[in-house]
């Protein structure tokens, strides 16, 4: 199991890195407690049945007894979720962590767990009826709903109830936002986009989207390559031999959410709000804000001088002969120049 593939999972939903020690499997209190807080959520959102209070509910302790009881615990919860894993699900899961890559194991199905109850819990049920609510089950219908239920967290609206029609949905967000339009600034929602476009200008604009797309892929790729040969050329120092498996650890869940692919579509054209275009220096406070962190007022140490300033160095004057005496003439008599002319026979 890569410990790459599961600290991406844990960053990505909110639970921090990788703990370092997570190798160690259950002997480790920073690893029970890990997968102790996932199980909570698991049981908060339902996965879990809870026939009693406590009961599949995992312990992180710090006593001598401590991991035992995790186990005995662990034991319960994996049979309760149905773990596929025959090593982690089979009963003798205890066999199973202390071996290499177990406890990476076990974090991962407890991530892709978490994943999927976070999805279902999410999920907004609407009416089955194609021509007036969002299908269920696609990948399309999945991101409306995702889409949907942002709005209403944004908007402060309460979660809709079983059956809801898409269209009344709609309306409401109509109603919310015609209500706190008034509050903003005068002009402050101005459509980017001002005058229509006919079926001919959509098409060449999707096909400038779509240009614009593979431009922007094919030099993100440059970039990340290059960011990859620079990040590897950190680990060829004899330094970075003992820290690999820190650095990677470090490095891989970050760079595993950078994609060359972009999602930039059309719709954001019609998103876009007329102060988009307001041009902002890169140094004003209000963008300093938001780029400003720690590494900026890192200083560099010293560096070997590797020379190469044109300035420090001068070439050297050539020194002033004076004609020869001689005239040229040297043990092998006069110079001659031109072209040599040829005896008469």
């Amino acid at each position: 199991m890569d410990g790459a593939t599961v600290a991406g999972d844990l960053l990505t939903l909110g639970y921090g890195a990788l703990p370092e020690a997570a190798s160690r499997g259950p002997a480790c209190a920073d690893f029970r407690a890990l997968c102790a807080r996932l199980a909570a959520e698991l049981t908060a959102l339902g996965a879990v049945e809870r026939r009693e209070e406590g009961a599949l509910g995992l312990g992180a302790g710090h006593g001598p007894d401590a991991e035992e009881e995790f186990l005995r615990q662990l034991a319960g919860l994996l049979r309760a979720l149905h773990c596929p894993d025959r090593a982690l699900g089979g009963g003798n899961c205890a066999t199973a962590l202390r071996e290499p890559g177990g406890g990476l194991r076990l974090l991962r199905f407890l991530c892709s767990e978490l994943q999927a109850a976070r999805l279902l819990h999410l999920r907004l049920p609407l009416d089955a009826s194609p021509a007036q609510s969002i299908g269920e089950g696609t990948k399309e219908g999945n991101g409306m709903v995702q889409e949907l239920m942002l709005t209403l967290q944004a908007l402060g609206l309460p979660r809709p109830v079983r059956g809801t029609l898409a269209s009344q949905l709609v309306r409401e967000f109509h109603g919310k936002v015609s209500e706190l339009l008034p509050s903003l600034p005068p002009e402050s929602m101005q459509p980017l986009l001002s005058s229509p476009l006919d079926a001919s200008q959509w098409e060449a604009l999707e096909s400038l989207s779509q240009s614009l797309t593979e431009q922007y892929c094919c030099r993100r790729c440059l970039l990340l390559k290059r960011l990859d040969l620079t990040t590897s050329a950190f680990h060829w120092g004899d330094r970075a031999e003992g820290q690999g498996e820190a650095m990677k650890a470090v490095l891989f869940p970050i760079r595993g959410l950078l994609t060359p692919e972009s999602d930039v579509s059309v719709a954001h054209v019609l998103a876009a709000r007329a102060d988009l275009s307001r041009l902002v220096p890169a140094t004003s406070v209000a963008a300093r804000q938001g780029t400003s962190c720690a590494i900026n007022k890192v200083l560099m140490g010293d560096v070997p001088d590797r020379g190469g300033r044109p300035d420090a160095l001068e070439a050297a004057m050539p020194a002033w002969q004076s004609r020869r005496e001689d005239g040229g003439r040297g043990k092998a008599g006069p110079q001659r120049w031109g072209r040599r002319k040829k005896k008469k026979k």
